[in-house]
């Protein structure tokens, strides 16, 4: 009875469990989609692969120097074996005669001592290859990083339209309230209330589709990181990155051509090492007939130990081209390197002057905001009064609506610049 009771519990437990639904998160900062997209990255897995595979390669390197074992085994017919002459007998000495059906099991054993470096050298080359593996990853993180900042932008972007476009519905309604009350005391026509009123359907059209744009890129931003973001989250504005030197980069391409170069390198010293011999001990030991001594027909097991020295003198003859063509590909890395060096350092210059004319504009805007508020102010004193009809107030409406929307856009501009400077800088 007890054990029924223990079996609902854990079931019941389990079926709660089940039904707590995911974490939604409702505030969401840069660095926070930043790292949790970083680690929802599908091509993380290839770093952990990237560790496995060289230590696998060179678990299997190791075994170089490990006893090598090979066993044989043979039984042949050869139609002549050696015979000693008889032509002159010899008092009391009798030579045996060998048989045709020979017979052997050799088991040879083999120590490598010395192979000039190879082993070592190609173990070197496998964790390099690991490494520029880990910086391709690095690479393609730096990619999503600047999507993920720009997805990030967008929907500050569509927040503070959202917010202005409330302001602007707010605007309309105060001439809405004016135009309202001048129709029932018969001062102002019906057609001018229909058209504030169509002006603030249109506004709210435009707000549906912000708010439609948003919960799209919202949707998309959970995509990447992985997390259940809540399509009403509140996105934290980030602090304004600081500027610096454009001679001030430290991307993680810079370390993958001096990975590449490393690699090169390393290449180069695996061809010097094929030119080096290798010494290794050997011994054979086996049972066949005959032995070691041809003049004994019988079985009888054998040894042989010794030292061996191997040296491919041939590979003397392509050595100097395979360094030329990898002094070649050395070359070529440094040229790509002083290319993205270039290409990268006049992105952030552009960046710079970027930033400069939004920082211009933004200090014009405020006296264009200014200005427009007046404008739309006296309007709507000027409505309230009869001096000016509907259309004239909702033009100035829209005119101030518009130079708020320039800064809002300039501000968000300026920000993205700001980021993508830190960015391109790898910072």
């Amino acid at each position: 009875m007890r054990t029924h009771q223990y079996f609902f519990t854990a079931l019941l437990l389990l079926l709660a469990f089940q039904q707590v639904p995911a974490q939604t998160v409702a505030q969401l900062s840069l660095d926070d989609a930043n790292r949790w997209s970083a680690q929802n990255f599908p091509l993380l897995k290839q770093k952990q692969l990237a560790h496995e595979k060289a230590l696998a390669g060179n678990s299997n390197l190791g075994s170089n120097f490990l006893p090598q074992l090979n066993f044989s085994a043979q039984a042949s017919w050869q139609s002549a074996v050696t015979e000693v002459p008889t032509r002159i007998p010899i008092p009391g000495l009798e030579f045996p005669s060998i048989n045709k059906d020979q017979y052997r099991a050799l088991l040879d054993i083999n120590q490598l001592v010395y192979d000039g470096g190879i082993t070592r050298n190609q173990k070197e080359l496998n964790e390099l290859q690991a490494l520029l593996k880990e910086e391709e990853l690095n690479v393609a993180l730096q990619q999503l990083r600047e999507k993920i900042n720009s997805l990030y932008l967008s929907v500050l972007l569509l927040d503070e339209q959202r917010k202005q476009t409330a302001l602007n519905i707010s605007d309309i309604d105060a001439g809405i309230s004016k135009v309202d009350a001048q129709v029932k005391n018969g001062t102002a026509y019906r057609s001018n209330l229909a058209m504030l009123q169509s002006e603030k359907l249109k506004a709210k059209q435009r707000d549906m589709e912000l708010q439609n744009d948003r919960e799209g890129l919202i949707n998309v931003l959970s995509l990447y990181t992985g997390k259940n973001i809540a399509p009403a989250a509140v996105l934290v504005v980030p602090p304004t990155p600081a500027l610096f030197a454009a001679d001030d980069i430290s991307r993680p391409e810079l370390q993958y051509y001096h990975l590449q170069d490393s690699l090169t390198q390393q290449q180069m010293d695996l061809v010097d090492g094929k030119l080096r011999p290798r010494l290794s001990l050997f011994a054979n030991t086996g049972y066949g007939r005959p032995g070691l001594d041809m003049m004994k027909n019988e079985f009888s097991p054998f040894i042989t130990t010794g030292v061996r020295l191997n040296w491919n003198i041939s590979g003397f003859y392509t050595s100097k081209k395979e360094r030329d063509i990898y002094e070649i590909s050395r070359r070529e890395i440094q040229t790509q390197q002083e290319n993205f060096l270039q290409n990268t350092k006049s992105q952030l210059v552009q960046q710079q002057s970027n930033i400069k004319k939004l920082n211009n504009l933004l200090a014009t805007d405020k006296e264009i905001i200014a200005l427009k508020t007046q404008v739309k102010d006296a309007a709507k004193s000027q409505l309230e009064n009869g001096v000016i009809t509907a259309s004239d107030y909702l033009r100035e409406v829209n005119a101030e609506d518009q130079a708020r929307q320039a800064q809002i856009l300039h501000q968000l501009q300026l920000l993205q610049a700001l980021l993508n400077y830190s960015t391109i800088a790898g910072k």
